[in-house]
C-alpha cells in the first residue's frame, strides 16, 4: 500500500528492512502501523502508568507519568510530523516507545542499576528498551519480544537527549555512523519540549518552583508577559497553562522551520541522503537553543535538584539497592518466570530486568514485604 503525501526522505512501511522473524499477517496493516499497536497492547507500556518522572507516585494523581509524558511526546511529534511531512505511524510508533525502558522513580534508578550491573554490562534505558521490545516481551507462540521493524527498533536504540547515550556498542546492528530517520530524529527534541513544559506545570503545582523564580528565564517570561497583555483579565491559572501551550507551540514552530532550512541546505532528497549527514538534521534555531538551555538549567537547579526531591531520590537509592542485594543473595525470591532466566540471561541480569520492570509502586510494596516484618507476604 503507497502512503501518500510523504516527503521523498520520510520513512516508509513499504520500504522497510523488515523484521527478524518472518510471520504471517491476520490483516493488512502498515507496517509501522502494527509495531505501534504492538506496544500499546505490551505489558512495559501498560507499567508506564506508575512509573514517574519528577514526582513518586504517591505524590498526588495530578503529576506526569511516564505514560502520560509518552502520550504527550506523541502528540508534539505528530504536529512536528504533519508539518515536516514524514511518516506519522513510525514517529508515533517512536515516542511511545522511547520511555520503555525506564526503571522505577525516574532516572535515579536507572542511576542505581547502572552502578549495580557494572561489572555485568551496565544498564542504560535505551538498551533496555530495546531489549524489552526484542526478548523479554512475551505474547507470541513462535518468539520472543514484538517482532518489530527495523527502523523502529533502530529509532529506538539511537533516542538521544541530555539523559540518553546508548553507545556505539549497543547501536553497532544498527549503522551507528548513519544518521536516524528524520522521524526518530524529531523524537529526541519532542521529548524535551514536552517534558520541559510540562515539568514546569508540575513544579509550579507542588510549589516547588514559583512565578517570581521563573521571572528570569526569559523564553518563559516573554511569553507570560504577552499572554498577560492578550488576555488581561484571565487568572493566573489559567495564564500559566496558556504560556506553556504558546511555548510549545513556539518550540515546535522554530524546530519546523530551522529543520526544513536544514534539509534544504542539505540538498535532501532521499532517506539515503539523510542518512550519510555528519549530524542529524532535526533542530532548533541557535537562538531557540540557547534560550531552551536556559530553561533547562532552571529546572535542573529549582526543581530537579529540590530538597523535596533530593530526599526522595536518596530513599529510592537505598531501596532499591537494598533489592538487588537481597534478590542476588536470594535469587528464589523472584517469580519463576524470572528465575527461569538465570541460565541463559545470567542472574545479575535477571535481576536487573525485573527490578527495572517495576512501577514505583510495586518497588516500595517489594521493599515492605522484605523488610518490614509483619508485612504479608
Amino acid at each position: 500500500m503507497r502512503q501518500s503525501g510523504l516527503a521523498s526522505y520520510a520513512a516508509r512501511s513499504a520500504e522497510s528492512r523488515g523484521r527478524v522473524h518472518s510471520e504471517p499477517f491476520k490483516d493488512s496493516r502498515l507496517a509501522f502501523e502494527r509495531d505501534r499497536d504492538r506496544i500499546i497492547h505490551c505489558a512495559a507500556f501498560r507499567r508506564l502508568e506508575y512509573k514517574t518522572q519528577v514526582f513518586v507516585n504517591h505524590e498526588g494523581d495530578y503529576y506526569r507519568t511516564r505514560l502520560t509524558h509518552s502520550l504527550e511526546v506523541a502528540q508534539i511529534a505528530r504536529g512536528i510530523a504533519r508539518a515536516l511531512h514524514l511518516n506519522q505511524d513510525l514517529v508515533e510508533t517512536l515516542a511511545l516507545a522511547h520511555d520503555l525502558g525506564h526503571t522505577p522513580f525516574g532516572h535515579t534508578g536507572e542511576e542505581v542499576l547502572n552502578r549495580l550491573m557494572q561489572s555485568h554490562g551496565g544498564f542504560e534505558h535505551n538498551r533496555q528498551s530495546l531489549r524489552i521490545v526484542d526478548l523479554l516481551e512475551e505474547r507470541y507462540p513462535e518468539f520472543d519480544g514484538l517482532n518489530l521493524s527495523w527502523e523502529t527498533r533502530e529509532g529506538i536504540i539511537k533516542h538521544s537527549s541530555d539523559y540518553d547515550h546508548a553507545g556505539s556498542t549497543a547501536t553497532r546492528e544498527f549503522e551507528p555512523d548513519q544518521r536516524a530517520t528524520l522521524e526518530a530524529q524529531i523524537i529526541d527534541l519532542a521529548d524535551e519540549i514536552a517534558y520541559n513544559n510540562h515539568d514546569i506545570d508540575d513544579g509550579l503545582k507542588a510549589g516547588y518552583i514559583r512565578l517570581r523564580d521563573l521571572a528570569q528565564v526569559e523564553l518563559w517570561q516573554s511569553t507570560f508577559r504577552k499572554i498577560g497583555e492578550k488576555y488581561p483579565l484571565i487568572n493566573e491559572k489559567r495564564q500559566i497553562l496558556q504560556t506553556i501551550s504558546y511555548l510549545i507551540r513556539d518550540l515546535i514552530q522554530d524546530l519546523v522551520d530551522t529543520t526544513s532550512a536544514n534539509i534544504v541546505a542539505a540538498d535532501i532528497l532521499s532517506l539515503a541522503d539523510l542518512r550519510k549527514q555528519p549530524a542529524n538534521l532535526a533542530s532548533f534555531s541557535d537562538q531557540m537553543r540557547q534560550q531552551n538551555r536556559e530553561l533547562k538549567d532552571f529546572l535542573y537547579r529549582n526543581l530537579y535538584r529540590h530538597h523535596k526531591v533530593e530526599l526522595m531520590r536518596v530513599k529510592a537509592e537505598r531501596f532499591l539497592t537494598l533489592l538487588f542485594e537481597n534478590y542476588l543473595k536470594n535469587p528464589t525470591l523472584l517469580p519463576r518466570e524470572h528465575q527461569n532466566r538465570f541460565d541463559t540471561q545470567g542472574t545479575e541480569r535477571a535481576i536487573c530486568d525485573y527490578i527495572a520492570s517495576m512501577t514505583d509502586r510495586y518497588a516500595q510494596d517489594e521493599y515492605k514485604r522484605l523488610y518490614e516484618p509483619f508485612e504479608r507476604a
